[in-house]
């Protein structure tokens, strides 16, 4: 008869651990010992998007309107979100170059294109795009209108629009204005003066700030600028707004009658600047960086730090910045074929 030898509690170890595992929902692996979830409390938890550093890109070089305020945002950004926030300057072809660099960056909510409507009148100058303005992006928040002001020397004997208009009839070229560039906000805001009757002839110049300085010195007889740029040169005495081209008068210069008022009804051009991700950004994410954005600019220091550099603040929803981009993109691309305006 053969005899079974007892096996000792140390070989009992082994079974018992794994019915003692089996019950605390632990694996065991001989010659391994406990195998199993780490301690929720020991696990370092992982954090929430965002977890890096996130990119605004500028389609406009260092010092302009665009990148102040794409900087001053990317400060408070950094705060209320936790991550830095580096602003990268993308200049050229009008702010194509930037927006292609963007329109191609991963849609993973941690790249931004800060623009203004420059960019819905690319599309109606330029023939061809690296990209589509309207399915490549996705709005996140419009965050500032900036109104243009056609401005006159201190040195000039107009005192109102209909004094401009009145000289523009008694010469055969027209009064000569001049404005930021070809296809900017401010050569529309001119020649839909134009489209109305006003006797005007172009002058383009390379940025408000040339064509700021010409007119200060008497070199054109009128300018149309954006009115955050004017408006040191209004203060000084050196320059007079004659009208503001926004829809409603400007809190920057609240004196000067727009140009609606003027016997233009209807007449509009306001120059927003608002944000947008790459398309196919999570809608998540988007949410959390338009509402970011908005409690920034709700706040109201930032609010009188805006107006002191000639910004409107607002907050959008991003379905109505949407809306706006879009409707933009089609009436300015109407108008600059009524024009026949091209870039290239």
């Amino acid at each position: 008869m053969k005899t079974v030898k007892p096996r000792g509690v140390a070989a009992l170890v082994p079974a018992l651990a794994l019915v003692l595992g089996l019950l605390a929902g632990v694996a065991w692996t001989p010659g391994r010992g406990a195998q199993g979830d780490t301690p929720a409390a020991t696990k370092p938890a992982a954090r929430a998007w965002p977890d890096r550093t996130l990119s605004i890109l500028v389609t406009f070089p260092p010092g302009g309107g665009t990148d102040l305020l794409a900087r001053k945002l990317g400060e408070r950004l950094a705060v209320k979100l936790g991550v830095p926030v580096v602003v990268e300057n993308r200049p050229g072809a009008s702010g194509n170059i930037g927006a292609r660099a963007a329109a191609e960056a991963v849609p993973d909510g941690n790249t931004l294109l800060m623009v203004n409507s420059s960019f819905a009148i690319n599309p109606g100058v330029y023939r061809e795009l690296p990209f589509d303005p309207k399915r490549d992006f996705a709005p996140v928040i419009n965050v500032a209108f900036v109104p243009s002001a056609i401005v006159v020397p201190a040195s000039s004997t107009w005192r109102t629009l209909a004094d401009m208009i009145d000289a523009g009839r008694l010469g055969e070229a027209g009064v000569a204005y001049a404005s930021c560039g070809n296809g900017t906000p401010q050569h529309l805001a001119g020649e839909m003066l134009h489209l109305a009757g006003v006797s005007l002839r172009h002058v383009p110049y390379k940025g408000c700030g040339p064509a700021l300085t010409d007119a200060v010195a008497g070199q054109v007889p009128v300018a149309v600028v954006t009115a955050s740029s004017a408006a040191p040169f209004i203060r000084a005495g050196s320059l007079r707004a004659l009208a503001i081209t926004a829809p409603a008068r400007s809190a920057l210069m609240p004196g000067v009658p727009t140009v609606a008022e003027q016997g233009f009804p209807g007449y509009a051009l306001n120059q927003w600047h608002g944000l947008l991700a790459p398309a196919r950004t999570p809608p998540e994410r988007v949410r959390v960086l338009r509402d970011a954005l908005a409690g920034i600019v709700a706040d109201p220091a930032m609010q009188e730090q805006l107006r002191q550099l000639g910004f409107d603040p607002t907050a959008s929803t991003s379905e109505a910045f949407r809306a706006l981009v879009h409707a933009d993109i089609d009436r300015y691309g109407a108008l600059t074929a009524q024009l026949g305006l091209r870039a290239d």
